[in-house]
């Protein structure tokens, strides 16, 4: 007879939390590797950012929520390749300027891209931007980006900014979309060369429950039908893209209220308003972007549960 003992459950606090950061950083990778959704987006955005810096000598990019950094090995590649095909030109110095509200993670990020940009021999410096209210970067921005004179401006927004809603309990009219506003102010006053920006496909950011469930419902069923193309319901890797990424994202739009609620994603047309008004304009991908995009899905998920769209200047998965 074998007596069976459960396994622990950490019962200290930071103990949990150190448990669940684990399960949410491992289904992250998992998300990034099954499906398409991170690397589309990461390689849409770092071709959009190599062919706005083309030709400049020292490059600064501004990463807003940089995470584990794994948008930016392909982007160190690209610029040393294309250096070592053209003779006699020496490749840019790069600066990553990343934001977290995770010290150690945001160590371990510049740690990594530091000796990967020693292994190209590229000229590289990494600095934190450690973001201690995640809603409220205006306050920071300003001082904690420091350009030199001779550098060119990258602003990466990969899935960041509809984080910048809030509920606002001011006197009527209520804008949510008030601190958003100010900070791509802040952006527009860097002069950026160019400003990249991803986002979900959604209108997340109802006040009203029964609209935010009804849009959730359309939005991730979809999901996970392209889920279901790829991959087998016995995947342990589905399961944790499910069940922990998207599963919190879910719990986010349809249990969270207030200024608690993260996942507040709007749709093309919001954020094409949005950014116009702002002084930004729409700059039109090239065809080898397009043609990149494609070779992704094709090369890495060749099913019918994902295509490609294009609408005014802009890529749709």
């Amino acid at each position: 007879m074998q007596l069976l003992v459960p396994p622990e459950l950490p019962d200290d606090e930071e103990e949990v939390e150190a448990v669940e950061e684990e399960a949410l950083r491992s289904s992250y990778l998992s998300l990034n590797q099954v499906t398409p959704f991170i690397r589309f987006s990461h390689l849409t955005a770092n071709q959009a950012i190599l062919e706005a810096v083309d030709g400049h000598e020292a490059v600064h990019i501004l990463d807003l929520d940089i995470m584990h950094g794994v948008q930016w090995p392909p982007l160190m590649q690209a610029l040393a390749e294309r250096c070592t095909n053209m003779l006699h030109r020496p490749p840019p110095t790069l600066r990553i300027t990343g934001s977290g509200r995770d010290p150690e993670l945001l160590r371990r990020t510049g740690e990594r891209l530091h000796k990967f940009a020693q292994s190209l021999g590229l000229k590289f410096q990494f600095h934190p931007f450690l973001l201690l209210n995640e809603h409220d970067p205006n306050l920071y921005l300003p001082s904690a980006v420091a350009l030199f004179p001779d550098e060119i401006l990258a602003v990466n927004c990969v899935h960041y900014l509809h984080r910048l809603f809030r509920d606002h309990h001011y006197p009527p009219p209520h804008d949510s979309s008030r601190d958003l506003r100010l900070f791509l102010h802040q952006i527009k006053s860097m002069n950026p060369k160019v400003l990249v920006v991803a986002e979900r496909e959604g209108s997340h950011n109802q006040p009203v429950f029964k609209q935010r469930f009804v849009e959730a419902l359309g939005h991730y069923g979809a999901i996970f039908h392209s889920l279901e193309a790829t991959l087998p319901p016995s995947s342990q890797e589905r399961l944790a893209v499910e069940q922990i990424w998207f599963g919190r994202e879910i719990m986010d739009i349809v249990g969270g209220e207030g200024d608690g609620r993260r996942e507040r994603h709007e749709r093309f047309e919001w954020w094409e308003m949005m950014l116009r008004s702002c002084g930004f304009s729409n700059i039109p991908l090239s065809p080898f972007n397009l043609s990149q995009a494609k070779l992704l899905l094709r090369l890495h998920y060749p099913s019918e549960g994902y295509q490609l769209q294009i609408l005014n200047n802009s890529l749709f998965l």
